[in-house]
């Protein structure tokens, strides 16, 4: 079975309890380097979400609330970035999404949104 696995793994031997001692190399990224970016505010010692990362959980909550409510169209209240990356880079997604539930998605900027922060507002 370790044959077939990509990663370098080192078997130890058996302990007491008869469980097999193995090690496993990294072989990728961590999801928080994938799904994330440094601070600007902090000067890169924490991350944030990246605006890909937000506007798929944007996706996620309008599937949600469109499985719990009935409701006209669906406006997005989030921060610049990420506006603007649904606008511009995921506007076929957003098409997407709009023909799947068949309803109308609007964005509007807010201000003092951060750049994770979204709300999902039925209309």
């Amino acid at each position: 079975m370790l044959e077939r696995d990509h990663a370098k793994c080192k078997v130890t031997g058996v302990s007491e309890l008869g469980l097999v001692e193995m090690t496993r190399k990294r072989t990728r990224e961590s999801l928080e380097h994938i799904l994330c970016e440094p601070c600007s505010q902090c000067q890169g010692r924490g991350s944030i979400k990246t605006p890909v990362t937000v506007c798929y959980e944007i996706f996620r909550e309008i599937l949600r609330q469109h499985r719990a409510y009935d409701t006209e169209t669906y406006l997005v209240l989030a921060s610049a970035g990420v506006v603007e990356y649904l606008t511009d880079d995921a506007s076929d997604h957003v098409a997407e999404l709009e023909a799947f539930i068949n309803k109308t998605i609007r964005f509007q900027v807010e201000a003092m949104y951060s750049p994770e922060q979204f709300d999902v507002v039925l209309r």
